[in-house]
């Protein structure tokens, strides 16, 4: 009976570990805010929703608890409007990003943080599962139709290039400076009451990492003096996979790794995921020896007591 419950507290222990360690899901984080906005009766203006969601609950929750159906459909009153809707949908940044140091853009993760603590209105969603099977601007678009089922409100819709989108009636810009020209001139011809929306998805180039094309874009509205309200949501699926891909043809190309233009070499980053996967593999080894040791010691009978030599 004791060799029975070592065995299973040692598989137990096991698997939490292997869990803990390797069987995580990943998740990204979005912030949703506006300096325009107020929260409504029964609100928070600055929540935070530590719930595992899916992709298509966040936008869901955008258009109900985010208020962005009261300007985004024309069918129901609208009582804070907005002139711009403005969606981030970045590639790099994960959950874990927001709170360790060894984050992968601690610029990114301050503007951000910036930009929400100093809104009115601000919701954030830490823990989304990264959507694998349909892309965040595509899910955007399905639950803007499924909030405004009668007849959506958006008097003008902009996507950029880099957005796959199947829509061909979406109008869509190349780079950030377009977006800059755009915003100025709906400024002279939007009417009062409509509200534009604006979506920007990040491409992973040099040319604007993705703090500088938010900082640059909330910049541009709010100079022009429009209201704004904002998203921002990583979804790395797509990108990272291109990555991965991007790096095995390079290291597969042998001597040609410089001509690629792809760095092959491990930053600090790397070096402490490496090594924190090679503790738990070497914690697990010496976690199985510690207990085969204690199922081999319970297993030793030992005499309670020793019959006593008779005198010949």
């Amino acid at each position: 009976m004791m060799k029975m419950r070592i065995g299973v507290l040692a598989l137990l222990v096991a698997l939490s570990v292997v869990e803990f360690g390797l069987a995580s899901p990943n998740t990204v984080p979005a912030f949703l805010w506006s300096p325009h906005l107020q929260a409504g009766n029964g609100e928070l203006d600055e929540a935070v929703n530590y719930q595992v969601m899916s992709a298509k609950d966040l936008v869901g929750s955008v258009f109900t608890h985010g208020g962005w159906s009261n300007f985004l459909c024309s069918e129901k009153k609208v009582e804070q409007p907005v002139d711009v809707a403005l969606v981030f949908i970045g590639r790099e940044l994960l959950s874990s990003d927001v709170s360790s140091k060894w984050n992968s853009d601690p610029s990114l993760v301050n503007t951000l943080n910036n930009l929400f603590t100093a809104s009115n209105f601000s919701l954030a969603f830490p823990y989304i599962a990264a959507p694998e099977e349909e892309r965040m601007e595509s899910l955007l678009l399905s639950g803007l139709k499924q909030a405004c089922p009668h007849n959506v409100g958006v008097s003008n819709i902009v996507f950029s290039d880099s957005c796959l989108v199947e829509d061909g009636t979406i109008q869509k810009l190349s780079d950030l400076q377009s977006f800059k020209d755009h915003l100025l001139a709906r400024r002279e011809t939007r009417k009062e009451g409509e509200t534009d929306l604006v979506v920007l998805c990040s491409e992973g180039s040099q040319s604007h990492s993705e703090r500088e094309s938010i900082s640059e874009l909330v910049s541009s509205v709010e100079q022009s003096g429009s209201k704004y309200t904002a998203l921002y949501v990583s979804d790395p699926y797509w990108y990272t996979s291109y990555k991965t891909l991007q790096r095995f043809l390079a290291e597969s190309a042998t001597g040609n790794s410089s001509s690629v233009g792809v760095s092959t070499t491990c930053d600090e980053l790397c070096k402490f995921k490496s090594s924190l996967l090679e503790g738990i593999l070497v914690g697990i080894v010496f976690l199985l020896i510690l207990i085969s040791g204690l199922c081999c010691m319970a297993g030793i009978d030992t005499p309670t007591r020793f019959e006593t030599p008779q005198d010949s």
